[in-house]
């Protein structure tokens, strides 16, 4: 689906360059508003919507009702739980320490990228990709200007380093061993109904299986453990050889592959 870039409904001139800035660096068109709805631009171009306005930037995706934008998801609260002394399941399976280098292959939102770079602390380094431009793009600046006075989640929030790639060419350009813990979260095979807030991001989100290779590469870059994560009943965990922990109360699980 192709996409454009135009401004909120209420605008001025600052918007309006900020946008066209944007439609540059994106190799996309800025269109005017004209007070036209998004849905009637939409249907117009038949494209995705990228609307720049005060607070963010929002993909408003072709024949989706809500948009996507960035903001710390479940990152904050679970965050605010470790900080409490609780646990939290994804660090039990990566297993991060401070100073450890992390990859993560499939960003999204990068809710776990956030959480790692808490574990990593600031003499660790957290790599996140994601091969749609437009998510990539959004949270990326996101990550970078999102303003909040809980002062551990924003620092958490400037330590990812977030680059617009495919997963598999990103690990084939990595050295062997480069990092401690390569992660990755295709999107679900079956939807999880109580996760209706990714909507847009599975509309818009790249859909593509884990494949044999994307596994090899990552097993070759990490030097301690590759995490999957996946829904309960996915075949990915005895397929490609991770160790699945399963919990009776969640409807995904994670996989592990120590190295």
């Amino acid at each position: 689906m192709s996409a454009i870039v135009t401004t909120a409904g209420r605008t001025n001139e600052e918007f309006i360059e900020n946008a066209k800035r944007i439609a540059t660096e994106l190799s996309i068109p800025y269109t005017k508003r004209k007070k036209q709805s998004v849905k009637t631009m939409q249907e117009a171009f038949q494209s995705d919507v990228l609307v720049v306005n005060k607070e963010r930037l929002e993909l408003h995706a072709y024949g989706v009702t809500t948009p996507f934008f960035f903001h710390p998801n479940s990152a904050a609260f679970r965050l605010k739980r470790l900080l409490k002394g609780e646990h939290d399941v994804f660090l039990q399976a990566t297993n991060l320490q401070k100073g450890d280098r992390f990859l993560d292959t499939t960003a999204g939102l990068c809710s776990d990228s956030i959480i790692a770079a808490h574990a990593v602390g600031d003499t660790g380094n957290v790599l996140s990709c994601e091969v749609n431009e437009l998510i990539a793009y959004i949270v990326s600046k996101g990550l970078k200007d999102y303003e909040t006075e809980f002062n551990e989640l924003q620092s958490c929030m400037r330590q990812v380093d977030l680059v617009h790639q495919d997963a598999t060419k990103l690990l084939k350009q990595a050295d062997s061993n480069s990092y401690d813990c390569v992660y990755m979260d295709p999107m679900f095979e079956e939807i999880i109904e109580e996760s209706s807030n990714f909507e847009t991001l599975r509309a818009v989100g790249d859909h593509r299986m884990l494949t044999e290779e994307w596994v090899e590469e990552a097993k070759r870059v990490a030097s301690k453990r590759v995490v999957l994560k996946a829904h309960f009943r996915s075949e990915l965990f005895q397929k490609f050889g991770f160790r699945q922990f399963e919990r009776q109360t969640s409807k995904f699980h994670y996989g592990v592959i120590e190295l």
